[in-house]
């Protein structure tokens, strides 16, 4: 079996085995539905998103889901006007508790730069917000997310030249003397906003209630079929406890049950093609996260942290919305552990850290370069040297295989149809000739792991939307326009199989099939990201290279063998 049946081999079996590994997680998910799980110290409320504040729960509901109100619901409730907000890097439609629209003014949606990125949006049909308001136990009075008020009526906000925060305030004041002041606070060249309350208790009695934080959408409408990236993105809800990590694809939102897990920090994400948004409660606090779907709406939330107020008392809780790009820099900067997972480079820790590490490096060769396509040719070169001892033996495999390929021949041609005989004279030949004939399978796993973790390293970087290379290649994470990076691809595959001998009693149509796997290749390569693609070309590239100068130093090293040979 030669290098290229090893390398199409493998890399089909492995993709067989990841795809009947995920089919095996969802039913073993299906089986084992998490059990309820209600915290000891406090005891959830039902939250109505949309609802106006007199509609707070009269009777509690504990451990019950958060329900999401439809977008017809959420639009027509009797929720204040939404105040405007623009910083350098976003614009927001806010109400005080529900983000209800959100433009992510750095990224255009096409390449011709007309207009923002929409992330979050209040129209029913891509109805899409983050949303965090408080409900009351025991008959407390409490404001859901519709119940913030701005400060002074003020309806518009902008960042002013020079200053590096904004913080629009708001109030909610309820009839049992209870006020809670919220400030959101913008930071210049930042997506991360900061949601602060603070709860004082005015009245006489005692006052109970929780915060909840959510997310909540209709999930979108994708463009699937090959020939679109963003249909291999994961596209769902995230969440983990800084140390174990989980996600629920919108497909099989409730196919696992629900989720009721009480967590300390942490993090609930809905992440999609190059962008996310995310919520992140206070280390130090408790929250119960849950999952639930009303209507077309799905939603995670985080409820919790409870509090119980005297009279007098007052208390503070933070949070922090995050609502752009994946942008591993800026949340890697954010210091919260585990939030990297929320980039949801694979489901597969494998693919996850192996892709991590990637593109750490990739950023580092890109920081000299100052071109992503160059980084990326520059990442297979180290690759190349970091495989060198594998790729080496590889190639000296290959190279010992070519040159006995006159002999191997004619001991096809001597013993014929005797299979066995035929086995025990290669045998005997590759000890001879001290070759190895699996050589060249060890070095084929760790490049289709590598392969594999890249796409979905190339398909999800942000980094790369609508990064250029040089003259066609105008966006690294679409597929090449004009196909010439996957035909240049076949054509490097094709001299290489030419310098590659052919396995032992190949047939004639063994061979033939082997001859079409360039083309087979390239049509494979068509409708990946032309920077995946680039990858592709130039590791070929370059063990095209590689190859040829092992063919040339092994083809004069002559084992007596080969003598003997000459001599008959």
């Amino acid at each position: 079996m030669n290098q290229q049946t090893r390398l199409f081999l493998l890399f089909a079996w492995l993709m067989v085995a990841v795809l009947l590994w995920m089919e095996w997680g969802k039913e073993q998910a299906a089986k084992l539905a998490p059990p309820v799980v209600t915290p000891a110290a406090q005891v959830v409320p039902q939250v109505v998103p949309g609802a106006t504040p007199a509609a707070v729960p009269a009777a509690v509901v504990p451990g019950q889901a958060p329900a999401a109100a439809t977008p017809a619901t959420a639009s027509a409730s009797a929720a204040p006007a939404a105040v405007q907000i623009e910083t350098d890097v976003l614009r927001v439609q806010l109400d005080g508790g529900s983000f209800r629209q959100v433009d992510l003014l750095q990224y255009p949606k096409t390449m011709d730069g007309s207009d923002p990125v929409r992330l979050f949006s209040a129209d029913n049909a891509d109805y899409y917000q983050a949303q965090t308001g408080w409900s009351g136990q025991g008959g407390s009075l409490a404001p859901n997310h519709s119940g913030f008020v701005a400060d002074g009526g003020a309806t518009q906000f902008k960042l002013a030249a020079g200053a590096n925060t904004l913080e629009v305030p708001f109030t909610w004041s309820g009839a049992n003397g209870v006020v809670i002041h919220r400030v959101v606070r913008f930071t210049r060249g930042s997506y991360a906003v900061d949601v602060r309350d603070s709860v004082t208790n005015g009245g006489s009695t005692p006052w109970q209630g929780y915060v909840y934080r959510q997310l909540v959408r209709v999930p979108p409408t994708i463009q699937t079929g090959m020939m679109h990236p963003e249909s291999y993105s994961f596209v769902g809800a995230t969440w983990s406890d800084g140390k174990h990590y989980d996600r629920r694809a919108f497909k099989d939102y409730m196919d696992g049950g629900t989720i009721d897990q009480t967590i300390k920090g942490g993090w609930l994400a809905m992440p999609q093609h190059h962008f996310l948004s995310v919520w992140i409660p206070e280390a130090d606090q408790q929250a119960k996260f849950s999952l639930s779907q009303t209507g077309p709406l799905d939603a995670i939330a985080a409820m919790g942290p409870g509090f119980t107020l005297q009279p007098g008392q007052s208390t503070t809780t933070n949070a922090r919305l995050w609502v752009g790009p994946k942008d591993v820099k800026a949340l890697e900067a954010l210091n919260v552990p585990g939030l990297d997972r929320a980039i949801d480079y694979s489901r597969f820790s494998i693919f996850a850290v192996l892709g991590g590490w990637l593109f750490w490096l990739l950023m580092k060769i890109h920081a000299l370069f100052g071109n992503w396509g160059w980084s990326i040719i520059g990442l297979v070169f180290l690759l190349k040297l970091a495989l060198f001892p594998l790729s080496n033996a590889q190639y000296k495999s290959t190279a010992q295989m070519r040159r006995v390929q006159p002999r191997m021949k004619a001991l096809q041609e001597r013993y014929g149809d005797d299979k066995q005989k035929l086995q025990m004279a290669m045998m005997e030949l590759y000890k001879t000739e001290k070759i190895n004939p699996v050589g060249g399978c060890l070095p084929v796993i760790p490049q289709t792991i590598i392969f594999m973790t890249l796409y979905w390293v190339l398909s999800e970087s942000v980094e790369l939307r609508h990064a250029p290379w040089i003259g066609w290649i105008h966006d690294l994470t679409a597929r090449d326009p004009y196909f010439v990076l996957p035909v240049l691809n076949a054509a490097i595959m094709f001299f290489t199989q030419h310098l590659t001998p052919p396995a032992p009693g190949m047939d004639p149509t063994q061979q033939k099939m082997m001859k079409a796997m360039p083309v087979m290749f390239g049509i494979f390569l068509a409708i990946l990201p032309a920077g995946l693609v680039l990858y592709q070309v130039a590791n070929g590239a370059l063990g095209l290279i590689q190859q040829t100068y092992m063919l040339r130093k092994y083809a004069d090293k002559s084992s007596p063998g080969t003598h003997d040979a000459k001599k008959k």
